[in-house]
């Protein structure tokens, strides 16, 4: 019942299914970013207060007693259980949900016991949509990453093998002549997107 990851034959520590865990990031990305969108266009924090509560009770459950037996977790199970499992290492996991259960107690601290509203809000919420969004769409586990920055014994089983540095990407995964001029174009069309009407001023005064 109470345990952090689950004994997968083949491997020797306890593991995740990669799989999962991005649907799981990106089940709870989905109604966290329609709260946070409902609170921040109509003025309504019901929703937001709603979701951070639950947000919350998931990430404990998560953290303090198994994994498996969290909503998200649960759903995410059944949405991708046809897939063939992508196994990575467990202990990983812990330090990044970690990260995500103290943001979710800032944001119950704030907006459901005392419905602060200002930038902290925006910010806080806006790092947490960041970090599943990132786990959801492209794989990339934040807290991960901190992990084998401060731990000696290093992750074996990374997901999509990204801890295998000595492993040189295929011809697929690489970008040629043409593909790089579009993807520089992308990025700077996106910056001025974002910024543009700030680098106006500046330099226009318009």
């Amino acid at each position: 019942m109470f345990a952090f990851g689950e004994r997968v034959e083949g491997y020797d520590g306890l593991m995740f299914n990669e799989r999962e865990v991005r649907a799981a990031a990106g089940i709870v990305f989905l109604f966290a970013f329609m709260a946070f969108m409902s609170g921040f266009l109509t003025g309504n924090n019901e929703p937001t207060k709603l979701m951070v509560s639950v947000f919350l009770f998931d990430f404990f459950i998560r953290i303090f007693i198994n994994p498996k037996y969290s909503p998200s977790m649960v759903l995410g199970r059944w949405v991708v259980n046809n897939q063939k499992p992508e196994y990575t290492d467990a202990a990983p996991k812990r330090w990044a949900w970690s990260f995500g259960f103290i943001l979710a107690a800032i944001m119950f601290y704030l907006v459901v016991l005392n419905e602060i509203r200002g930038p902290i809000n925006i910010l806080t919420c806006a790092l947490c949509l960041g970090l599943l969004f990132f786990e959801a769409v492209f794989g990339i586990c934040a807290g991960c990453k901190v992990y084998n920055l401060v731990h000696d014994k290093k992750v074996k089983h990374c997901p999509g093998e990204v801890c295998d540095l000595t492993r040189a990407r295929a011809p697929i995964q690489r970008l040629n002549l043409i593909q790089k001029p579009i993807f520089v174009l992308v990025i700077i069309a996106l910056f001025y997107l974002a910024f543009g009407g700030i680098i106006n001023f500046l330099i226009f005064g318009e």
